[in-house]
């Protein structure tokens, strides 16, 4: 935290309120009043001089009363300062991980490993669990095979690191035989194969250039069919995005998510997806754990919520996030090492198919 900030604004003795309020109010989610904060601080203050800290934490807008003879809540910028300064997480058991290991089952296919974190996720932190689906232009490519069709269609075979395969037909220059179709698959795999689509892409458009001087008949073939088959004609959706999600009826048991309006804004935005797919492509920008608390997350629809993600990758590539959704007053201590550790065990899972 910078000199201005919060943290160092106040004393030792007010962060500890502050840390044992946002506690009570994530277990219970009622307003905290003076008589409980003493109990659970375990310090031997005067009714007076607690009401005092609490009047410098409301001046400072970390926590605020919703009524006037109410207790306290936090705000968002008191969680921010409790996750980034106050929080202690907790670590997980050997119990947890074979759990979790057990979940994500390496013989199902990709889509469904994706769809078990996704479930996973909100059994075990009762949010909603989110899983992006890995954009094709991010992932690395291990094969890549031609299958002859007939005249000048092709079938390409694409297999991905995480083990999908994608399938498109593409029309060449001229018609290929099995054989030569053969070689040109092994010529490309070999020189492509560990590369993402977008550099495979800036790849073939520098050796095109290329090959027009050295004249390389193998691979000024090799490339024009590399070309057909990784500059598509868009229907392969690579750059829009989407998630699979689970557990949104968990959010009704929240009371400060349960009004119709807020619990019909926020179905919507799974349902539409840009909102959450833009906040998770935020999230594929930047490094480890991170948490978006309130209106942090840009969107209305989230005004009330938390959402926590972590990367996922294949071979040291970062190819997707999951995270989950919930109130503000999630249990962060908990729930950020449960998506930690989902996102390595999904990665491990991925990498070994």
């Amino acid at each position: 935290m910078t000199a201005g900030s919060p943290e160092n604004a106040i004393s030792e003795r007010a962060q500890h309120f502050l840390k044992v309020l946002i506690e009570r109010y994530i277990q219970d989610g009622h307003p905290v009043g003076s008589r409980t904060l003493a109990k659970d601080a375990g310090l031997d203050l005067s009714p007076a001089t607690i009401r005092n800290v609490m009047a410098d934490l409301e001046d400072l807008g970390l926590v605020t009363s919703p009524h006037t003879s109410a207790g306290r809540i936090p705000t968002v910028p008191g969680y921010r300062l409790f996750v980034d300064s106050l929080l202690s997480l907790k670590p997980l058991d050997k119990a947890m991980l074979r759990q979790v290991q057990q979940r994500l089952d390496i013989r199902e296919a990709p889509s469904g490993l994706l769809d078990s974190a996704s479930h996973l996720l909100s059994s075990l932190t009762h949010l909603a669990g989110v899983v992006m689906v890995p954009k094709h232009n991010q992932v690395r490519i291990r094969q890549i095979e031609f299958v002859p069709l007939s005249e000048e269609r092709v079938l390409t075979v694409i297999v991905t690191s995480t083990g999908e395969v994608y399938n498109r037909i593409i029309r060449t220059s001229r018609v290929f035989s099995r054989s030569e179709l053969e070689q040109l698959s092994n010529y490309i795999t070999s020189h492509y194969a560990g590369n993402d689509l977008a550099g495979i892409r800036r790849r073939v458009l520098r050796e095109m250039q290329e090959t027009k001087r050295n004249l390389d008949a193998l691979m000024v073939q090799a490339l024009e069919v590399a070309r057909a088959a990784f500059f598509g004609d868009g229907d392969d959706n690579e750059g829009k995005g989407d998630f699979v999600v689970a557990g949104q009826t968990n959010l009704m048991d929240f009371d400060e998510l349960a009004q119709m309006d807020s619990l019909r804004s926020l179905f919507d935005a799974f349902t539409e997806k840009q909102e959450i797919l833009h906040l998770l492509d935020r999230s594929l920008e930047a490094d480890g754990v991170q948490i978006f608390i309130g209106e942090e997350s840009g969107y209305t629809t989230l005004k009330d919520c938390s959402v926590i993600t972590a990367p996922y990758g294949v071979n040291s590539q970062v190819v997707g996030v999951l995270g989950v959704i919930g109130p503000t007053r999630i249990a962060y201590d908990r729930v950020i090492p449960i998506v930690e550790l989902t996102a390595k065990v999904l990665g491990s899972a991925l990498a070994s198919r």
